[in-house]
């Protein structure tokens, strides 16, 4: 449900700027032109991205104009996926996962230590200098590395309360730390070292019958 709001309401105005028309156009243009309503989601994230992160009325007007369909059919798109946020947010969006997986690894500790670490918020608010919102959310796709948090667009894993709180204080001072494994893997390899292909692979011809080598 949308209720008018002074920072929020179809008075104020919003349009793609010149690179975003131009980045639009290119989206629609993927689709046969009796379903360019199918570029709806790439095109709310767009303006929302323009907006600071949120999608707001007036984001979702013009998104609906654009494609030509119904105010009402954006307003059903964008209030399914919680992928669009209908409130403002914080310059950095920390989302944490505690789906199960990443509950098993500790996750309820992660969450705790970055609320902690952001003044003593809960989930879903933002920090009173705006730098920060923090929400718990499902799950991310990253279970192999659980626990997890996504913060803007990045996935940070393998995460203990020491790291969780490097990566904050380092976006905290303007930065941006490196995303990926927390712990010293590079990817999603055993952390406890290789079992299996731990020998020199095949090459062409070995181990073959004469005929075939």
């Amino acid at each position: 449900m949308h209720r008018d709001t002074e920072y929020n309401n179809p008075k104020i105005p919003f349009a793609f700027t010149a690179d975003n028309v131009k980045r639009a156009e290119e989206i629609i243009s993927r689709y046969p032109p009796q379903y360019k309503k199918a570029a709806v989601i790439p095109l709310l994230d767009l303006g929302q991205r323009q907006n600071k992160g949120w999608t707001s009325i007036s984001v979702m007007n013009y998104v609906a104009k654009l494609l030509g369909m119904p105010p009402m059919r954006v307003y059903e798109v964008a209030t399914f996926y919680t992928m669009f946020n209908r409130e403002p947010i914080g310059e950095n969006f920390v989302q944490v996962c505690t789906t199960t997986p990443c509950m098993l690894s500790g996750s309820t500790e992660i969450l705790n230590t970055v609320c902690s670490q952001l003044g003593g918020i809960t989930p879903g608010a933002t920090t009173d200098d705006g730098k920060f919102t923090v929400v718990e959310v499902e799950c991310q796709g990253a279970c192999s590395n659980a626990p997890m948090m996504v913060v803007n667009d990045d996935f940070y894993e393998d995460l203990t309360p020491v790291t969780t709180k490097k990566v904050l204080e380092a976006f905290a001072r303007g930065q941006k730390p490196k995303p990926g494994p927390q712990s010293g893997r590079k990817t999603s390899e055993n952390s406890a070292g290789l079992t299996s292909l731990t020998s020199k692979p095949y090459g062409p011809g070995e181990f073959c019958t004469p005929e075939f080598s």
